[in-house]
């Protein structure tokens, strides 16, 4: 466990809330937030994404004032891309005091965090990970996910499949072998076999693979029609390499969460006019995320990526928290979400009370070219109805 390198963030974290606030803000008790995510191992990149949006959210909140009068100090911790360091650094951080969690990518990383909530005294607020167990059988009244679960995903692209799976009988499935990998895996096969088809391969990649050629090879020879690609941690070296062999763009790919804007810059041409679900994008017509995007343009000269769009999203929801409840107790504050309606960068949207899953339209995008950059660009947009009612296994 990396804990030395904790030190220089704990700098990087007053900094990022030395701003004057009003007296009766520095009266009130701040909030602490344990800002954990991937500063190393096989997600760093997407990670620091995940750093970005919650520190742009903090900056600006911390400007206006803070929240509900408070100060937001923020300490950062290093998962290091694997459940038992992501446990063991949120268990620190929260005893030091800092009890509202939020940055973790993997499901298998919330899963560890998660279970241990009550026992901390701790809140987490999910903005990534998708494994339908957080709210379903392994559901937490500490947690609340505001991103899009894997059940959510897949109603939205079973709808978008009946089209698209007319055009052939036989898909290839590539994932990642660990719990959303499989938990993906698994949804698509129901959907494609429930509409006749087939599935004749399944490839499962260990996280950390550097040559994909030996799946490449099998992929090739199953001569699929399209392939369901479900690997976030390998994307960028299957991308290339499976461009290298002539797999993509001969054999076309269908993404999950493949669409992130780090995969697309660090692949040049080879996700042109690629299809896939995204979490988030600037092209989402709401207020919020108009705000969100001049805002963050204003000060980065660029637009937000997918990926500091989820993670500012869910602190926006922290902070609404802790103004409902007018406290910085883990407990409370997640009261006062539960069942509420709150502003998000979707519209005002609902958190369920059932299972703590925001509710939220979703989105199948492609890779196009917008002005000389490739980026996922919003094709269809699917309503929070479609959301699968809340699983009977979740009981909180």
């Amino acid at each position: 466990m990396k804990f030395k390198a904790l030190t220089p963030l704990l700098l990087s974290a007053a900094l990022l809330t030395s701003f004057t606030l009003p007296a009766a803000a520095q009266e009130k008790d701040p909030l602490r937030i344990a800002l954990i995510s991937s500063k190393s191992g096989a997600f760093s990149t997407m990670g620091a994404d995940v750093l970005s949006g919650v520190r742009f959210a903090v900056e600006e909140a911390n400007a206006k004032g803070g929240v509900d009068g408070r100060q937001i100090i923020v300490v950062e911790g290093d998962d290091e891309s694997t459940p038992d360091a992501g446990r063991r650094v949120a268990e620190k951080l929260v005893r030091e005091g800092n009890k509202f969690i939020i940055g973790p990518i993997t499901s298998g990383i919330s899963l560890a965090i998660s279970q241990n909530l009550t026992r901390w005294d701790a809140a987490f607020i999910g903005t990534i990970s998708k494994a339908d167990r957080l709210t379903t059988d392994a559901c937490s009244p500490r947690f609340i996910r505001t991103n899009h679960s894997d059940a959510m995903d897949m109603a939205m692209i079973e709808s978008w499949l009946q089209n698209y799976i007319d055009e052939g009988n036989n898909f290839a499935i590539l994932a990642a072998d660990y719990v959303w990998g499989h938990d993906s895996a698994q949804l698509f096969e129901k959907i494609v076999t429930d509409k006749g088809k087939q599935v004749p391969l399944k490839l499962f990649a260990p996280l950390g693979t550097k040559d994909y050629a030996p799946y490449i090879q099998q992929l090739r020879a199953a001569n699929a029609d399209a392939i369901w690609f479900a690997d976030v941690s390998g994307a960028i070296t299957f991308v290339k390499q499976a461009a290298d062999f002539n797999l993509i763009p001969a054999t076309p790919l269908i993404g999950h969460a493949l669409l992130s804007n780090f995969v697309v810059d660090a692949t040049d041409n080879a996700l042109q006019n690629v299809p896939g679900n995204v979490g988030f994008t600037p092209d989402i017509k709401t207020e919020q995320t108009q705000a969100f995007v001049d805002a963050f343009k204003a000060k980065h000269g660029r637009y937000p990526t997918d990926t500091e769009g989820q993670a500012y999203n869910g602190a926006m929801v922290l902070f609404q928290g802790v103004t409902k409840a007018g406290s910085v107790e883990p407990g409370p504050v997640m009261e006062a979400l539960r069942g509420a309606e709150v502003e998000s960068l979707y519209g005002t949207v609902q958190i369920r009370a059932e299972d703590n899953q925001m509710l939220i339209p979703n989105y199948m995008a492609r890779v196009q070219m917008d002005g000389d950059k490739l980026r996922p660009v919003i094709e269809t947009a699917y309503p929070a109805s479609i959301t699968p009612p809340a699983s009977p296994l979740c009981k909180m």
